[in-house]
């Protein structure tokens, strides 16, 4: 049997990662062509949060190829125009928020998610049990997953009145 058969195609997507306690290392991770949860080819933020212990990390300097822990990636950030995100998710309730890592760097952004209307809250989003990582848009082109154990907390300039409304949102 030709192991090709059993391999499953994959492209390098150029991403930057935040490790603790390393710091900053550049280079690519490995996507799916096509993601088994969606239609079109799967995204970073997918790979982050599957249920996998360790991340495929092929590194720029020193060019290596490591597998990073999960749990101690504290961020990823790549360019936006390489988000195979399609232009709806690009309108879906944008809010405006501001995080506070435990390393104390501050990080400002927009997350885009669509939620169910019963479990529509920042809080809904931020507490979901099925992602380590959250999604932001930065106002220079980025786009930052962050992942959730290493947010100190999150504030919103303004809330809709819905939102002023709704216990804990």
């Amino acid at each position: 049997m030709d192991n090709n058969t059993l391999k499953v195609p994959k492209k390098l997507h150029p991403i930057t990662l935040w490790v603790h306690p390393e710091g900053r290392v550049i280079g690519s991770i490995y996507l799916r062509i096509q993601s088994p949860n969606h239609a079109g080819s799967e995204q970073p933020l997918d790979a982050l949060n599957l249920c996998e212990s360790f991340l495929v990390f092929n590194r720029d300097e020193p060019p290596e190829l490591r597998f990073y822990n999960i749990k101690s990636i504290i961020r990823a950030e790549y360019s936006a125009k390489d988000d195979g995100a399609d232009e709806q998710q690009r309108k879906n309730n944008p809010l405006r928020c501001h995080l506070q890592l435990m390393d104390g760097s501050y990080i400002d952004g927009i997350i885009r998610e669509s939620l169910p209307p019963n479990h529509a809250r920042l809080l809904d989003y931020l507490n979901r049990t099925d992602a380590i990582f959250i999604k932001m848009y930065m106002d220079d082109g980025k786009i930052y997953l962050i992942n959730k154990s290493y947010i100190n907390h999150v504030h919103v300039d303004d809330f809709s009145p819905e939102l002023e409304n709704s216990e804990g949102a």
